[in-house]
């Protein structure tokens, strides 16, 4: 939960403020848990909502590339800084794939905050359609509906990527003279 607070807010300081406000959230509350839903639902329900309530609050929806220190990211930069000795290893591959990803955070950041939490909650945490309608309170056709407009949003946004790199390949300045 807390790596997914993390995540949507694009700011560790923040995802770990929104993560101790659930559980602070819910210990207060604890009295008014009905049984009505499993407690990993409810706590869920309680982080996504502050993470909705974050995001909106925002001036603007436009996510900055943020570098954070979590053990996962840490993790991923020390094992970027060990060469790879696999024959398929290269700077242009690395390169690519940095692009691509920084492409992503920004498509992402262009999806409202509903479409983007159900999306993360699906993708990224692999939770059932089921559970996330449970932790969001809607139902499970309106999640894959939800689901359906941001993944066609990002297929849009990231089509002009693909088509630009085509471009490129296919240009008449890459062809070798003759």
């Amino acid at each position: 939960m807390c790596h997914l607070a993390v995540h949507l807010t694009g700011s560790q300081e923040d995802g770990q403020d929104i993560y101790q406000e659930a559980f602070l959230r819910a210990y207060i509350n604890l009295p008014r848990f009905r049984f009505e839903c499993s407690f990993y639902m409810w706590i869920y329900r309680i982080a996504t909502n502050l993470c909705l309530d974050h995001l909106r609050k925002r001036p603007s929806r436009s996510r900055e590339l943020s570098t954070t220190n979590s053990p996962e990211v840490e993790e991923r930069e020390l094992m970027d800084r060990i060469p790879d000795q696999s024959a398929s290893a290269s700077p242009e591959r690395d390169l690519t794939s940095r692009v691509l990803g920084e492409h992503i955070v920004r498509a992402l950041s262009n999806l409202s905050p509903r479409e983007r939490m159900v999306f993360e909650l699906r993708h990224y945490h692999g939770l059932q359609l089921r559970t996330v309608a449970g932790i969001l309170m809607m139902t499970e056709a309106t999640v894959k509906n939800t689901l359906f407009r941001a993944t066609h949003k990002l297929r849009l946004e990231l089509s002009g990527l693909w088509r630009a790199k085509e471009t490129r390949i296919s240009s008449p300045c890459s062809a070798p003279m003759r």
